[in-house]
């Protein structure tokens, strides 16, 4: 047996609840040969007669009947399907799956989830912590939405990758060092290097500028400690385990460290990673408008 018709479907419920096959065709603005073509289709394809047609009115069979209750749920269902995807699709809902690293969910995701819940609270954002490569993998692969990764990155023929946002980079140093030996106002490469350091793994985009500036002073120092947290970096600074080149973050202020400027001068930039536009729905453009208000100039 072929599938049920949804338009057929229609009709029959509009018969059983106008009582004439003229009503129907007139409520449906269909040709009335049309509407008595719908239900002989119908009526072939469950081999039942659906409706029995009187001098005045259009009655249903008990298969009919039975059809148009539960044809009535079908079609509801039907029409919310058809809802939900046009509310995604105009943005006014859906999900997103975004992929960043635990610095910006820390600092400024939580700014944009906020105002993502304030002006568009249908869109549900749901967030991996993700390196910058597997975020751009995943990205090409179709099982992530948007990707907030660490630039430069190669270009990649099916995504756009535009700058977002730029974080001066600063040296952490457990506050107690102020009072037990010198520490410059502004740290060197030379002189962080010979204290006891806590570096990001050697698979992030960090590390490998952390170490760029060690070098370019001609300074290859090894960590104690790598992690791929920064929170949990400050927590080791704090406890005073050793210090650390991390991005500026206002929300990351500790009593037990001291934020300190390094020269030469180091900035982490960021950018928004995503597919060719023209394959996006509304809810992931409606993310992006909103973290589009959060661009540095």
């Amino acid at each position: 047996m072929r599938q049920l018709n949804l338009d057929q479907l229609r009709t029959l419920i509009a018969i059983v609840d106008l009582g004439t096959f003229s009503a129907a065709a007139r409520a449906l603005h269909l040709a009335q040969p049309t509407v008595s073509l719908h239900i002989s289709e119908l009526e072939s394809r469950l081999g039942a007669p659906l409706v029995v047609r009187g001098s005045r009115r259009v009655t249903p069979t008990p298969a009919g009947a039975a059809l148009a209750e539960r044809g009535r749920r079908l079609l509801r269902d039907a029409d919310d399907a058809v809802d939900a995807v046009k509310r995604q699709s105009e943005g006014k809902a859906g999900r997103v799956r975004l992929g960043t690293s635990t610095g910006v969910v820390v600092d400024l995701l939580p700014q944009v989830l906020e105002r993502l819940e304030r002006e568009h609270t249908g869109i549900d954002v749901e967030v991996s912590i993700l390196g910058s490569g597997e975020a751009l993998t995943r990205l090409m692969s179709g099982t992530l939405d948007i990707g907030l990764v660490a630039m430069p990155q190669p270009p990649q023929p099916q995504l756009v990758l535009t700058p977002w946002r730029i974080q001066p980079v600063m040296a952490y140093v457990p506050r107690r060092w102020k009072a037990e030996q010198r520490v410059p106002r502004r740290i060197t490469p030379g002189w962080l290097a010979q204290q006891p350091l806590i570096f990001n793994e050697a698979t992030t985009h960090l590390y490998r500028l952390t170490m760029e500036w060690f070098a370019a002073a001609g300074e290859a120092p090894r960590a104690r400690i790598e992690l791929n947290y920064d929170a949990a970096i400050r927590s080791l600074v704090a406890a005073g385990y050793g210090a650390a080149l991390l991005p500026m973050q206002e929300s990351a202020r500790h009593e037990q460290i001291e934020a300190l400027p390094i020269t030469p001068k180091l900035t982490r930039r960021l950018g928004i990673a995503h597919r060719l536009r023209s394959g996006l729905d509304g809810a992931t453009l409606r993310v992006l408008e909103v973290l589009g208000e959060f661009r540095q100039s």
